[in-house]
Parts: C-alpha cells; structure tokens; sequence
C-alpha cells in the first residue's frame, strides 16, 4: 500500500503495477522534458465514473497490450513512418491522484499537462475516466493560449452535465466545464459518435446556445463518417492554433470494445476509429491527445486495451507523418497511404 511519504508528490512510477513505459520508450522527469516531441502521462483516476469503474487500471493495460516486444519500435504499414524512433518520446510515469481527492487530483493532473506543454512537447495522456479532460484540454489551453484551443471527442456521451451526483466534477461533465471556464470555445467543441438515450432534451439545448457541433451516430451513419470528419476538422483549425483530441473507447460499439465503463450499443467500428484518428493527426497541429474509459476489470481478451493502445499509435504515425511531410526531405518523403505496399521497395526477381 502506497504511504503517506508519497502524498506530496505529483508523480509516481506505476500507480497501479510495476515501472513500465509505453511500449519501451525511455522514461522522462517533468523537470527535464528539453527536446522531446511528446511525453506520455498517466491518469489513473476513476473516482468520476457514474457506472461502473475500473479505469484506474486504463493506462497500465494502454501502456503494455500488445504482442510485440516492449523495444520502443512500430513502423506503420501504411504510412511509412515509426513513429516510436522518429519522434522524441518519453514517459513521465502516472500523476499520483489519490482516490476519493477529485479536486486535488485533478489539480495534480493539469499541472503535469500543462509542463509537458510548456516543455514543448505533445502531452499524451492515458486515462483514467473521462473526468480527466476537464485537467488535460485545461493544462494545453494554459500554454497554446485560452480559448485557442479546438477539441474533437470522440464519445457516446456528450459528457455535457450541469453536475453529477451532485457534483461539479465527474465524467459526465468535464466539456461543460472546459466550455464554461473558456478554456475550450464552445463553437470550437466537435463531438463525433453521441448515441443512446443521454443528453436531456434540457442539455441538449445548452449545447446549441454554445454552438457546440455535435455528429450523433444517425447523421455518421447517413452521410458518412469521412463527411462528418471533413466538416470537424475544417471548423478545428478556424481561429484556433492546435487541437485536443480526446477520444473514449465507448465511441466504439460494445461488441468490439467492452472493458468500458458506461457501454452503449451501436456505436463505431474500432477501423473506422482508427482510421478517424490517424487521418486528424495527419491533417492538423495536435496539441494534446487523450484516451480514456479504458476499464480492463470489464474487458475480454484484452480486446479493448489494444483498442485504445492502437488509437496511441495511429495518432503518434499521423503526427509523424504529418512532421515528415511538412519538412519536404526529399530523401524521407512522406508515404501516400493510399498506394500499394510495396511500390518502390525491391527489383523483381529475374
């Protein structure tokens, strides 16, 4: 059991489990983030789950879900790139957020984020319930500039809630407070995948006052997820300098992600998310990604761990790609992802 000698900490190696990185990537300390590119942050945190919980244990099972070695490596088939060597990368362990203290957690939280920031790096954060945006999307806004920073959430709920239980803070109402403090405008706050029988019509009323957009499944399923993508990402680069891309695992349908703590029915195919994020990250300036209500206690095979362990490294490909194809190198051009594997890779046989 963890002691009192770590109270005053802000970060720990493992909350929740052993010392692991991401995937292998070295370790990093907040005070000394000079020169990378991102920095992953654990949120083990799930005292603002309104269901069921368990995703405390979310960034252990992101960080170690996969079938390949733990080597800091994976080049992307499709876009040429691997991004776990190109970029500079590191993991600055969990912040500690001590069950049962929301304020003081969430406080920890916005405080690391907002030092990956200023450290110029990309945070990257791994929850943790979706309570833990209202502290990331916070931290990014404190140093891209308030108000200046777009959030496309990927989500079955619109997690807009006036309170919760009660309360201020939960994962029912982090984009409320976002937009009410400013930090997040409300016309700069896209939803993609709402679905079920939540928001109330009265909620809903005050997500149009703000002009918040909003792609509930119906409108996805009518005109297309590549259309509505196209309409988010146009008005996520208007009058903002980056983009926070949150995305919670219950945007995917139950059946292909169920360690989630609030599932609902038809909801995206884990290809269409996968494909959705890689294409933001190709496409705009990200500032800051999250990946939350992974709860391995409900999960089956591990199959929504490696969900939201790959939504990580589509989006770490995309910022890579999107890197090399801004710097225009001739001798590392940027892979069109469309084309066939292997062109250009070999002589045929004689």
């Amino acid at each position: 059991m963890a002691g009192d000698a770590e109270d005053d900490q802000t970060m720990i190696r493992g909350m929740y489990g052993p010392d692991v990185t991401f995937l292998g990537v070295p370790r990093a300390e907040l005070d000394a983030l000079d020169g990378l590119d991102v920095v992953f942050l654990g949120a083990p945190f799930d005292s603002g789950t309104s269901y069921r919980s368990g995703a405390r244990f979310g960034p252990q099972a992101i960080r170690t879900t996969d079938y390949l070695p733990h080597d800091a490596s994976r080049p992307h088939l499709a876009l040429g790139v691997d991004p776990l060597a190109e970029l500079r990368i590191a993991d600055a362990g969990d912040v500690l957020m001590p069950p049962g203290e929301t304020e003081e957690s969430l406080r920890r939280l916005e405080a690391a984020v907002q030092a990956v920031a200023s450290a110029g790096a990309i945070p990257v954060i791994l929850g943790g319930d979706h309570t833990v945006t209202l502290p990331d999307a916070t931290g990014v806004a404190r140093h891209v500039g308030w108000g200046r920073v777009s959030l496309i959430h990927f989500d079955a709920h619109a997690d807009t809630g006036d309170t919760q239980f009660g309360s201020l803070y939960g994962h029912g109402t982090p984009m409320r407070r976002l937009i009410e403090s400013g930090a997040v405008r409300g016309d700069r706050f896209l939803q993609i995948g709402l679905r079920g029988y939540w928001p109330e019509p009265p909620t809903l009323a005050w997500m149009a006052e703000q002009r918040m957009r909003s792609f509930e499944m119906s409108e996805v399923v009518n005109r297309g997820l590549d259309e509505c993508l196209a309409d988010a990402l146009a008005i996520a680069v208007d009058e903002c300098d980056g983009v926070f891309l949150s995305v919670d695992v219950d945007v995917v349908d139950p059946g292909m992600a169920p360690g989630t703590g609030t599932p609902e029915p038809g909801g995206l195919t884990t290809r269409q998310l996968l494909d959705a994020v890689r294409r933001i990250a190709m496409s705009v300036p990200l500032a800051g990604i999250d990946v939350v209500e992974v709860s391995p206690p409900y999960d089956h095979a591990e199959v929504t761990a490696f969900v939201g362990n790959r939504v990580v490294l589509e989006a770490l490909s995309g910022i890579a790609w999107r890197r090399r194809r801004l710097a225009a190198d001739p001798a590392r051009p940027a892979r069109d992802p469309a084309g066939p594997l292997l062109d250009g890779r070999g002589e045929p046989a004689g």
